[in-house]
């Protein structure tokens, strides 16, 4: 199984105990902007402690194979910059995720968050053994529109009050991707 995926800008690779430094210091700098598209947190500071502990969950969601989380990281400089993640899998006949991410601000438009997605797909839909991954994403988050549609997703329809964000019950678009998609 192949679980660094390289593309031209960016890399994508399992996160590393070793990540939580850099990761704690990149959610840190952006939590302001973050904010606007995630839950409101029950602990508003997480310290480094946190994020180790959060990584070392992502570490055992790849043993138990119910989340892969990776990593983006710039090509030229090992920068880490972003994370994606493949959760809530289930296989059997759905063989289904949903897929998250997230990018430091400060190197948003610039391309990398399409590719990361498009790599963590790709692994999904071949050595993930996944038929199917599943993005939410809010109307009014076009950057995050822009993403799926340049992957490939296709939209499948809008979910009413899908996920409580900053306090808000939001309605978000679904768009999914399938192996016969990807294989075109």
């Amino acid at each position: 199984m192949k679980l660094r995926r390289d593309g031209e800008s960016v890399y994508v690779r399992p996160m590393k105990l070793d990540d939580a430094e850099a990761l704690y210091e990149m959610r840190t700098r952006n939590q302001d902007f973050f904010q606007t598209y995630e839950p409101i947190r029950q602990k508003l500071v997480m310290t480094l402690e946190d994020y180790r502990d959060r990584i070392s969950d992502d570490i055992q969601h790849w043993r138990d194979q119910t989340g892969f989380t990776f990593g983006v990281f710039l090509q030229e400089t090992n920068e880490f910059v972003g994370r994606v993640s493949l959760s809530n899998i289930v296989y059997g006949a759905w063989k289904n995720c949903t897929i998250g991410y997230f990018m430091d601000q400060a190197h948003n438009g610039k391309g990398y968050t399409t590719e990361a997605v498009s790599l963590a797909v790709d692994f999904a839909l071949t050595d993930g053994q996944l038929h199917r991954v599943q993005a939410a994403v809010m109307p009014w988050n076009q950057a995050s529109v822009r993403v799926v549609e340049k992957v490939g997703f296709r939209f499948e329809g809008l979910s009413k009050w899908y996920l409580q964000i900053n306090g808000n019950w939001e309605d978000h678009n679904i768009y999914a991707i399938t192996q016969e998609d990807w294989n075109k």
